[in-house]
């Protein structure tokens, strides 16, 4: 069978896949958003404001977390204290938590029913989204900035300071230059996390604070207006893609242009500098460690009457909101006890860790010695990051209608999310095999087969590992489209936790905390997981 041959057979299965279910629904939402009906004065009018809001408060996120993340920067990439390891592995947390863990997490410390909701005043919840965003954030300006900080040679700022230039000027004119690019990059991405929010915002602030996600979900499922959706869908996935576009290029400029890592990192001297670490120090501490820690605590802890009874209430620690779990207190037919929900949960990534890996291997394959075809196609296998969660969503709804009945699409969707991060775990590894090994395998008499398994499984069974721990992950958080495709009858975790938010009283707030506390505890052990086996020439970012 000839090379070409056996590169497009490699290709069949994952563009299969993609043309079906990520392009036509593509397609049949670009077909829809051109439909006359959405065309009007008032739809362009609520695409403006829409659209206003929703670069206004990603505008606001991002210099929120410029704020906390350059100074972050500096202490991690400068300075060497007690525990600083530990801090920014606490950082980096949230970035990988879902969403709706995030959202619960500060629920649970200053939202309505949460631990200080007797002694604070509640924080507005716009307040609350821009510091969810600010919480998950901060880790891409510190490792982003930090890494270009720490690249920085100390040659350069010592000549400046002989020649006379203060702190100030050093940063202005020494530092400052070059670490614009680096900057430019971490904003892009900061910008493009916030610009696309959707399940932070949804639970904290509900639809009153309406994104272009936001909207799209209510004139799919609350105010239905298909051709409307469409046309927020196809706004959105424009400005998603220049922003791609942009940070692609400017990350790329970061990798290239930088030079080899200098070791600038020293215990804090001057009292100046001593403030400067313990300030953040207990800042990040203090930011970082109350929400993931008030989520179990509230989860276990009794605040106000179960179903907003009149009369005295026992406050204090209390198992019940995890053994309610496990009770359909109100003898519904329809009711699916919360921990079915988990199963659902734990399904439905099983199936997206089976569907990426199947998928995403012999993508990897071709892209670990890529030709020309390869370097065509790999933009068009990533196409689904540019799309959000809810995009792609309505995409199914407009293009399968009532199959959707199936509770196949919901792993199918997941797939689609998890699939560019998979094919990127498997490339390097699989780029890093010898080829002397497999012909010397072959020249001793190994079948193809025996190649493989002798050869290349072993080097292959971290990153594979690693992948498949990651497709797990995203399963298990993904929100946005599922949100839109799920049926009642088979909820994930995050959609339990919606649903229990979205009603009154304290035994569903409870409820919704210890749900949230066990996504958080599985995803945290998914996220060590990963850690542990990630390869080192893997990226971050």
């Amino acid at each position: 069978m000839s090379r070409p041959l056996n590169r497009i057979l490699l290709w069949l299965a994952p563009l299969l896949f993609l043309l079906v279910f990520f392009f036509q629904p593509l397609a049949r939402i670009i077909t829809l958003a051109f439909n006359t009906s959405a065309f009007t004065a008032e739809n362009f009018q609520l695409i403006l404001s829409t659209l206003g809001f929703t670069f206004y408060q990603a505008i606001l996120s991002t210099i929120l977390t410029f704020i906390l993340g350059i100074p972050s920067a500096i202490l991690f990439s400068r300075f060497n204290f007690h525990g600083k390891s530990l801090l920014r592995a606490l950082t980096a947390v949230p970035f990988m938590l879902p969403t709706v863990v995030v959202a619960s997490s500060f629920n649970a410390l200053v939202g309505n029913h949460g631990l200080f909701s007797f002694f604070i005043l509640h924080p507005s919840p716009f307040i609350l989204i821009l510091s969810a965003h600010v919480f998950y954030n901060t880790t891409i300006v510190i490792r982003i900035v930090g890494n270009a900080l720490s690249r920085l040679d100390p040659k350069l700022e010592a000549a400046a300071r002989s020649l006379g230039a203060d702190t100030f000027r050093v940063w202005k004119n020494i530092t400052l230059p070059l670490l614009r690019p680096s900057l430019l990059a971490a904003a892009l991405l900061v910008f493009m996390f916030d610009f696309t929010s959707f399940g932070v915002i949804l639970l904290l602030g509900g639809s009153n604070f309406s994104t272009l996600e936001v909207e799209i979900y209510l004139r799919v499922l609350k105010l239905p207006n298909l051709p409307l959706a469409a046309l927020l869908s196809i706004v959105q996935l424009i400005f998603t893609l220049i922003f791609s576009i942009l940070y692609t290029r400017t990350i790329n400029q970061v990798t290239t242009q930088t030079p080899p890592r200098f070791s600038v990192t020293h215990k804090p001297k001057t009292i100046r500098e001593r403030i400067f670490v313990l300030t953040f120090y207990l800042l990040l501490i203090t930011f970082f460690a109350l929400p993931l820690i008030s989520l179990p605590i509230r989860s276990l802890t009794r605040l106000e009457a179960d179903r907003g009874q009149r009369g005295e209430v026992q406050y204090g620690f209390t198992t019940d909101y995890y053994q309610e779990l496990f009770i359909n207190r109100r003898g519904s037919l329809f009711y699916v006890p919360p921990i079915q929900a988990a199963a659902n949960s734990l399904g439905y990534a099983s199936l997206t860790v089976l569907l990426s890996l199947a998928l995403g291997y012999p993508a990897a394959y071709a892209l670990a010695k890529p030709t020309r075809l390869e370097k065509f196609l790999d933009p068009l296998i990533m196409l689904p990051l540019g799309a959000s969660a809810v995009m792609l969503g309505l995409g199914f709804i407009i293009s399968f209608g009532r199959s959707l009945a199936s509770p196949w699409f919901v792993p199918i969707a997941h797939t689609l999310v998890a699939l560019p991060f998979v094919i990127r775990t498997l490339q390097p590894a699989l780029a890093s095999i010898p080829e002397r090994l497999r012909q010397a395998a072959s020249t001793l008499g190994a079948s193809p087969f025996r190649v493989w398994q002798t050869v290349d499984f072993p080097i292959l069974s971290r990153a594979t590992l690693s992948a498949a721990t990651f497709a797990f992950t995203v399963s298990l958080g993904e929100f946005g489209a599922t949100l839109l495709l799920t049926r009642p009858e088979y909820p994930t975790i995050p959609i339990a936790i919606q649903r229990f938010l979205s009603q009154p009283g304290g035994l569903n707030f409870g409820q919704a905390m210890a749900m949230a506390t066990l996504l958080m505890i599985l995803t945290t052990l998914a996220i060590l997981a990963i850690e542990k086996l990630r390869l080192p020439n893997s990226g971050e970012f």
